[in-house]
């Protein structure tokens, strides 16, 4: 997928940060947070399919931080499960970035620069073998969930960025399937549960909402 982004670079504490964000809103697409454990991530065709671009383009870039606003998409998470809604950020453990420092760097964004990337996802999305791995004892590179400022950090790395992308990819493909999607109603397509530290203590589903095919949220 083509990705079209606004590149930031807001200085913080003597640091330039690299922060990406969608140009275009993700309308029809929202993090919700249910009693504060149950993350689900629920979108339409368009909204999954670029959610998967982006945790494809968070797999390869290190040193970005990715910003993606959906608390502004409140009333789908009030049509869908009564919940609030957060933003959600994508940064590699690697980089450090302080959740504490989120609230003054985002207030420092800008217009930014409009920039234009391709992402990988579709490499990803039939390589469904890789969950035979999650549940090996010996698996460590998981997502770290932190939720700070409305806003659900996952802190991970390429491996886990990319296998997110994959279970995205795929249920951008397969939600109008179902005739519940069909009807306008949530259909649970996947987990990204699996991928998450389990003692962070979130469950993270992947869940399908046409709301073109049910009742208007706007």
């Amino acid at each position: 997928m083509r990705l079209r982004l606004r590149e930031h670079r807001p200085r913080l504490d003597g640091r330039v940060h690299r922060v990406l964000q969608p140009r275009s809103p993700l309308e029809q697409t929202v993090l919700a947070d249910v009693v504060g454990r149950w993350t689900p991530l629920v979108g339409d065709q368009d909204g999954l399919a670029r959610l998967a671009a982006l945790f494809a383009l968070a797999a390869r870039s290190r040193f970005s931080v990715l910003y993606v606003p959906l608390r502004q998409n409140r009333k789908l998470a009030d049509w869908a499960f009564a919940a609030n809604a957060l933003d959600l950020v994508l940064v590699h453990h690697s980089l450090g970035l302080r959740r504490s420092a989120w609230p003054e760097l985002r207030r420092r964004l800008g217009t930014g620069r409009p920039i234009t990337v391709d992402t990988d996802e579709h490499r990803w999305q039939h390589v469904r073998l890789t969950a035979e791995r999650w549940t090996h004892a010996d698996f460590r590179d998981r997502l770290l969930p932190a939720a700070h400022a409305e806003t659900l950090f996952l802190a991970g790395s390429r491996p886990v960025f990319r296998d997110a992308a994959g279970e995205l990819a795929w249920a951008a493909g397969n939600g109008h399937r179902h005739r519940r999607g069909r009807r306008g109603l949530p259909v649970g397509l996947t987990s990204l549960t699996p991928l998450v530290e389990p003692r962070a203590g979130r469950e993270l589903d992947v869940v399908y909402l046409d709301t073109r095919a049910g009742r208007s949220l706007r």
